[in-house]
């Protein structure tokens, strides 16, 4: 029988300001990993910097998380990326091809009326293990 396993590493940030939610929950042979915002774990500070410093900052983050699940960037099958400002879709997209390649996942991006902190950008994934 498949259980729920909270997932959580030190090299990325835990929720924030102590919110009621796990960095992930595996479940079988998938990772649900929420929302990732530009926190540097180790400061706990949001990133300076534009769209492409947090989008980095970002994916950094999922990676550390999905490793830490056994899974990886690459095995990621789909993520929602919200954006403060869909002016930055380009710049964010850059960053985002580097990291996941030529087979990117399926995705949804969206525009929001705000984020924590003043985050430019928040992105959540769904990956295989």
């Amino acid at each position: 029988m498949t259980s729920r396993e909270v997932v959580r590493t030190e090299r990325a940030p835990a929720p924030f300001q102590g919110a009621p939610y796990s960095q992930a929950i595996r479940w079988g042979e998938l990772v649900f990993v929420s929302g990732q915002l530009a926190v540097d774990p180790e400061s706990g500070e949001m990133v300076g910097g534009g769209i492409a410093e947090q989008a980095d900052q970002v994916m950094q983050n999922l990676q550390a998380i999905l490793e830490e699940a056994g899974s990886s960037l690459k095995q990621i099958l789909k993520t929602t990326i919200f954006l403060a400002d869909l002016g930055d879709f380009g710049a964010m997209n850059e960053v985002y091809g580097r990291h996941l390649g030529h087979q990117p996942p399926a995705r949804a991006t969206v525009q929001v009326g705000a984020l924590p902190s003043g985050a430019l950008v928040e992105i959540d994934a769904i990956a295989h293990i």
